[in-house]
């Protein structure tokens, strides 16, 4: 789930080198308007089978989204793109603030519980056990990375990418068009972060208007971890994040004692992220021109 969320911070990087810190307040909101579908489909089709109700939601999910990164590409950022670093900067973090504070008055701020729509009974893998819907991630996971590595090098419209994230201006004379590109890009991201907020709330089995603030900022470590702008390294960098967080909450947990265990794995993600930042900036596996899409 953290290289879902990364893959859509790191192409958004890799086109306008900005760090959209309302991705993801996009997750949150996808994930609550997967639970608002499956509210309605559980009311008026209630034998309608559980993962169909999941894939209708799923797509409602990735709509909204999509529309709603669309706009805030268009109306936040684009409005700011040749001003100093800074100012986009606050305005992701103000958007973000604006997305949590405007979900709250819409979904209200209670927790919700998020109905278990697919099998649950989890199946022995190797002495560990794994569930359904964390398989479902798994396979998400690797076909999204796939399938944008193949828009990224081998479709037009990822040629149009990397000719954007090179150099915009030279793309323009080449007869690309910078604002389609670069909000086509926000909608993509949109899309992978709404599958991540569904898949989350899937996973854990509840949502509300908070739950995006923390996996956003952890998918932000996970994306800086394997290389911002490399999509490969989201991919590794959310894999990596996600087993330093297990063995950090489960083995040193136990090492202590219970003084360093689950209550503590936040710590870890962020431990990674200073390192990260202060021994190999470009990340695990480097920040590469052609991948910055």
């Amino acid at each position: 789930m953290y290289a879902l969320v990364a893959l859509g911070y790191t192409m958004v990087y890799g086109i306008i080198n900005l760090i959209n810190f309302a991705h993801g307040e996009v997750l949150m909101v996808g994930a609550l308007t997967s639970w608002t579908v499956v509210g309605v489909l559980q009311q008026y089709t209630p034998d309608m089978p559980g993962w169909l109700m999941l894939l209708i939601s799923l797509v409602c999910a990735c709509v909204v989204a999509a529309s709603l990164n669309f706009l805030i590409e268009k109306i936040a950022y684009r409005p700011l793109r040749g001003a100093p670093k800074l100012a986009p900067l606050i305005t992701a973090i103000g958007m973000s603030i604006l997305l949590q504070t405007l979900a709250m008055v819409i979904w209200k701020p209670n927790y919700k519980s998020f109905p278990t729509l697919l099998p649950s009974d989890p199946l022995p893998l190797g002495g560990a056990v794994i569930t359904p819907t964390q398989i479902l991630i798994l396979v998400v996971t690797a076909v999204s990375l796939a399938l944008l590595t193949w828009l990224v090098n081998g479709t037009k419209l990822g040629r149009a990418m990397r000719a954007t994230a090179e150099n915009p201006r030279v793309a323009t004379l080449m007869g690309v068009k910078p604002d389609v590109v670069i909000s086509a890009t926000f909608v993509i991201g949109a899309v992978l972060a709404a599958i991540a907020g569904v898949m989350w709330a899937s996973n854990y089995g509840t949502v509300q208007h908070a739950m995006g603030f923390l996996p956003g900022l952890k998918a932000f470590t996970a994306a800086v971890f394997g290389g911002i702008g490399n999509l490969a390294g989201a991919v590794v960098g959310g894999i990596l994040l996600g087993l330093i967080e297990a063995i950090a909450s489960g083995y040193i947990g136990e090492l202590t004692g219970g003084v360093l265990g689950s209550h503590y794995a936040d710590i870890f993600a962020f431990v990674v992220l200073i390192a990260v930042l202060t021994l190999r900036p470009s990340g695990l596996l480097g920040e590469r021109v052609a991948d910055r899409a």
